[in-house]
């Protein structure tokens, strides 16, 4: 049996070529023109997102982990991981203590924010296409398309709402699949069929798995 060790994300995986979570990012870099407030939110975050991997000092070797640093707290700014750990966790939130609660948003907010800078570190060219934006009292659908170098068209929608005056996403629709869904019947069966505490041992496996090279030296493996 796949463990949520093995399977978080895994179900995704194939459906998330490279730069697809940072797609929320640069397609808008592709487009010249924005068509609303939640466009022009992620149109910032791609100017930060750019003069990071466009900076030579960041590109150098010993400048990795600062890059990284960098580009986790553009993450910050466009994502917002605690109501993406609330909605991926479902019906068992409610029933998860404060501290719980604050754990989960820890645990799977890193792993989160480390597929995302993954996927922007290995962003290999393909053509970004923002496709406009439908807006619904404080949430919005920012539309775009991912063109692959085989011209394949992989469509990608970014779920917002607005807080505080700003928009964040939310969810990311990928070809039709929710991120949020999917984790969500990820982390419901592991539940289910085990313990909440269960999951939460297996996202702090995930953790300490991306942490080892730091102890021991051995290659990082690349996060789900």
């Amino acid at each position: 049996m796949i463990s949520l060790r093995d399977k978080i994300g895994a179900d995704m995986r194939p459906r998330l070529a490279p730069a697809v979570l940072a797609g929320a990012l640069l397609a808008v870099a592709g487009s010249g023109a924005w068509a609303g407030a939640p466009s022009d939110q992620l149109h910032g975050g791609v100017d930060s997102v750019l003069k990071v991997l466009e900076d030579p000092e960041f590109k150098k070797d010993s400048k990795t982990a600062a890059r990284r640093a960098a580009l986790r707290a553009i993450a910050d700014e466009i994502f917002d991981f605690r109501e993406i750990s609330q909605r991926s966790l479902g019906r068992h939130w409610q029933t998860r203590t404060p501290a719980e609660r604050e754990e989960f948003v820890a645990l799977f907010g890193d792993l989160l924010e480390r597929t995302y800078i993954s996927r922007i570190e290995g962003y290999s060219g393909e053509r970004l296409v923002y496709a406009g934006e439908k807006v619904d009292g404080d949430q919005a659908t920012v539309r775009t398309r991912i063109v692959t170098k085989q011209g394949t068209e992989v469509p990608v929608d970014y779920r917002m709402f607005e807080r505080d005056g700003r928009w964040r996403v939310f969810d990311v629709n990928i070809e039709g699949i929710s991120l949020v869904a999917n984790y969500r019947a990820q982390f419901n069966s592991i539940i289910v069929r085990s313990s909440y505490q269960e999951l939460v041992t297996k996202l702090k496996a995930k953790q300490d798995e991306a942490a080892e090279p730091k102890e021991t030296g051995r290659p990082r493996q690349q996060a789900p």
